[in-house]
């Protein structure tokens, strides 16, 4: 936990980069120097400088000193990612929850931005997944599922939704949700789903693909409340 003035000076020096005085890829002043400005000590500076690491502000180069990063969305939100990995099932199902309230939209703005090599993209990746089955384990069809989803949301051109996203997915959640489907023999429905929002990205139809995209989310996250029901 950050001490009280180490927190401080976290915002001062988020401070510093949000007024443009240090941009992405500059390097930031050192540590004496940052000590001497803020007015606080080393040691304070040092436990900022960690905390921002981690957040993926900042990044220390050895030898060169320390640096704001790119600040791109996926560093940004790297830390958020791990949320679906490590998460139980009751907070899984406020992760689908909320994937529930914003993949169906980015669904819809793909059908709209699309590009043909884009839904050529997203219909190999589709086809992949059809023809393995059902030689592939349940951790290759995650895997792919999640390629599928992810190149859609990818589509709205928004580096931010994609990043986040990402950190509402989860490759080994997925795993257990074709595991799950296929000990009682309902992977097909799964891919009855992936076709409806394909289809629905081939004939450019938002709403059909916002329909489709909801459904599916709904399936899963009505799939994980039974099964954590026991």
């Amino acid at each position: 936990m950050r001490t009280p003035v180490a927190q401080r000076t976290v915002e001062q020096i988020k401070a510093m980069i949000s007024d443009g005085e240090v941009g992405p890829e500059q390097r930031l002043p050192t540590e004496r120097e940052l000590s001497a400005r803020l007015g606080v000590s080393r040691g304070s500076v040092r436990e900022a400088i960690r905390s921002l690491t981690t957040l993926g502000v900042l990044e220390v180069r050895h030898g060169a000193g320390v640096y704001v990063t790119a600040l791109r969305p996926a560093d940004l939100l790297e830390a958020f990612s791990v949320l679906a990995e490590v998460s139980r099932d009751e907070t899984l199902l406020e992760v689908l929850q909320v994937r529930r309230m914003i993949e169906p939209a980015a669904t819809a703005i793909a059908a709209a931005r699309a590009t043909p090599d884009d839904l050529a993209r997203i219909g190999a990746l589709l086809n992949r997944m059809e023809e393995d089955f059902p030689a592939c384990a349940p951790a290759e069809h995650g895997a792919a599922d999640l390629g599928f989803h992810q190149a859609i949301v990818a589509c709205a051109g928004n580096a931010t939704l994609s990043a986040i996203h990402a950190g509402l997915s989860s490759r080994t959640f997925n795993e257990r949700v074709w595991a799950g489907h296929g000990e009682a023999g309902l992977v097909e429905t799964l891919h009855e789903d992936h076709r409806r929002i394909h289809e629905a990205l081939l004939a450019r139809d938002p709403e059909a693909a916002r329909a489709a995209a909801a459904a599916h989310v709904l399936r899963v996250e009505r799939w994980l409340s039974l099964r954590a029901a026991g």
